[in-house]
């Protein structure tokens, strides 16, 4: 059991989930807490890891760290995301067990689970049938995450427990236009195209300021920031979006994530993953989510009635759908003791503020 002065390290303490899990940590009272950026720690390098682990001896390790993005950079660069997430798991895993960590918390994702899945998707459908093919190889390296936790557990009496988060967003969401995720990407986008509609050139110089499009910021001319945006379906009379808005998603809170991670870092035991007397012990991983779906479409007609966009939002059916469903069960999770409460309308209210206020500090500060 961790008590108050036990040494936590979270891994990927900067990133959306790692962050929110440290401020989480902290709120609970836990202040012994280690993170590194990847400047002073590189992952991928097993000595450096090694080094850290026997300065620091942390008693509990939370491995929040991971190489991401969004479907295009899975497609293209497939090495980069299957080798430095396996490199990134063995050398933190590795080392967690090599100086006897007495928990680990290790982060997977929903894309662990096949293309065909049954839908809401119980932890037992893993490895029943094939994998999306766009994000296969960062799905491997998280199959072989959970599965080395899993078996670290099993031969040695570790407590290792890995969380499968579905989509999330929240407070220091990634929004940059070429590979954010799709609901802060909408929120962006609609949000843009709402100043150019109501003629607020200013914002839109604020807004691409502090986050530049291919090169194009707040000094170029308004036809080359029209040009730019228009790439990416954003104009003054219309937002055009992938697809046909009819996948069908499930969203989490940030924050809440990193509360259903907390509570089963501080809560939940390995033997309490899997059913007693099963011969076989697999699927020991849990996931997290809310259970809850609603179409692309109705998260895009959502995120224009909360921005207030008086423009037209448009489909473009000749770009890719994307799997059709990707809802978890959380039963598992529920049953271990925790249930989301932020629900997506709360959700988008509390993203968009925390937009808003971040270009206005950052403006101030330019």
């Amino acid at each position: 059991m961790l008590d108050k002065s036990s040494k936590i390290y979270v891994a990927g303490h900067h990133g959306l989930v790692g962050s929110a899990i440290w401020n989480n940590l902290q709120q609970r009272g836990y202040m012994n807490l280690v993170g590194c950026s990847h400047k002073e720690l590189d992952l991928l390098d097993g000595v450096a890891v090694k080094r850290f682990f026997d300065e620091e001896q942390p008693d509990a390790v939370v491995l929040a760290a991971a190489h991401v993005g969004g479907i295009m950079a899975n497609l293209h660069y497939r090495a980069d995301f299957i080798y430095q997430n396996l490199q990134i798991q063995q050398n933190v895993i590795g080392e967690s067990f090599r100086h006897g960590v007495k928990k680990l918390l290790f982060l997977g994702s929903t894309c662990i689970y096949p293309r065909e899945a049954p839908q809401p998707m119980k932890e037992e459908v893993l490895l029943t049938s094939p994998l999306e093919y766009t994000n296969e190889p960062y799905a491997i390296a998280k199959i072989a995450g959970l599965k080395m936790c899993e078996s670290f557990n099993l031969q040695y009496g570790t407590n290792y427990i890995a969380v499968m988060p579905t989509n999330l967003y929240g407070p220091n969401d990634n929004f940059h236009l070429e590979n954010s995720h799709v609901l802060p990407a909408m929120i962006r986008k609609v949000y843009l195209a709402k100043c150019l509609n109501e003629g607020k050139w200013d914002a839109v110089r604020k807004d691409i300021n502090l986050r530049p499009v291919e090169g194009v910021n707040g000094n170029n001319t308004d036809e080359e920031i029209l040009g730019k945006l228009a790439k990416f379906g954003i104009a003054p009379e219309a937002v055009t979006l992938w697809g046909t808005g009819k996948p069908l998603r499930e969203f989490l809170w940030s924050e809440e994530m990193a509360d259903a991670s907390v509570h089963v870092l501080l809560n939940v035991d390995f033997k309490d993953t899997y059913k007693n007397g099963e011969t076989e012990i697999r699927n020991c991983h849990i996931n997290v989510g809310t259970g809850k779906e609603l179409s692309i479409r109705e998260l895009a007609e959502k995120i224009v009635k909360e921005i207030g966009f008086k423009g037209e939002l448009r489909w473009d059916s000749s770009k890719p759908d994307g799997t059709m469903r990707k809802l978890t069960d959380v039963t598992k999770l529920h049953s271990l003791g925790w249930h989301h409460q932020v629900e997506i309308d709360e959700g988008i209210h509390r993203l968009y503020e925390w937009y808003l206020k971040g270009i206005c500090i950052n403006h101030q500060t330019i």
